[in-house]
């Protein structure tokens, strides 16, 4: 049986162990929130690059990928669809595909984020990626597909596939070839960029700025060689 005296030493032990516990638990809390998640910095980043419009005339929205969000350039609006002609919105999102699970960050999906995407009243909409579903079942990324061509119906189209980035290589064809049968089925335009050798970062998966160009470049051109002539229409 405890004497009173020893309870109360005991009691006192126990609520200093608890605030010692506390203030640790509170410094690795901070530490650990000291800078966002892989996840939160996507969404940072994606919101960035969609306040940065560039260029005039028609309106053009790109919804892709890392690639069109610029991720591991110094100046995210550096990212490729800068090149394109127009007044260029992007809806990126890094990690992001046309399979549900080629991100683990949520519904980030081309499908999920296009409705809210075409609040900006696009002439042209120019899809970017594939990259991403390199480890997705060819029946996810199909369904992806067309589940985004339903948001899209009505829509002026353009798909660009993905480039022969060195540490996806093994998988970029069979994606190239699923999504240009899939381009093909829906009478939907296919950029074709696997054929590029394009600078790559030191990760082997991102453009460097001189990549970026590049691209952007030859989807421009690519794009205008597929794409009738638009007539002008109203922006607002």
């Amino acid at each position: 049986m405890l004497h009173r005296g020893n309870l109360r030493r005991l009691t006192g032990a126990t609520v200093v162990v608890l605030l010692l516990a506390a203030l640790i638990a509170f410094y690795a809390a901070d530490r650990a929130g000291a800078g966002p998640t892989r996840c939160q910095q996507h969404r940072i980043d994606s919101r960035e690059r969609a306040d940065s419009v560039t260029g005039e005339g028609q309106r053009v929205l790109v919804i892709g990928d890392s690639w069109s969000v610029g991720l591991g350039q110094d100046d995210l609006a550096d990212s490729w669809p800068s090149r394109l002609p127009g007044e260029v919105h992007v809806a990126g999102f890094s990690g992001s595909g046309f399979s549900v699970h080629a991100s683990s960050c949520g519904p980030v999906s081309f499908h999920d984020r296009a409705p809210t995407a075409l609040s900006v009243r696009p002439a042209l909409v120019v899809v970017e990626g594939g990259l991403n579903d390199y480890d997705q079942p060819s029946a996810a990324i199909e369904t992806g597909f067309r589940d985004l061509m339903a948001d899209l119906a009505g829509q002026e189209v353009v798909v660009v596939g993905p480039a022969d980035a060195p540490s996806r290589s093994r998988a970029v064809p069979r994606v190239d070839a699923l999504l240009t049968r899939l381009a093909r089925e829906y009478g939907v335009p296919y950029v074709r960029t696997s054929d590029l050798d394009l600078p790559y970062l030191d990760d082997r998966l991102h453009l460097t700025t001189a990549g970026h160009r590049e691209l952007g470049d030859v989807v421009a051109d690519r794009v205008a060689a597929l794409t009738p002539a638009r007539p002008a229409v109203p922006t607002r």
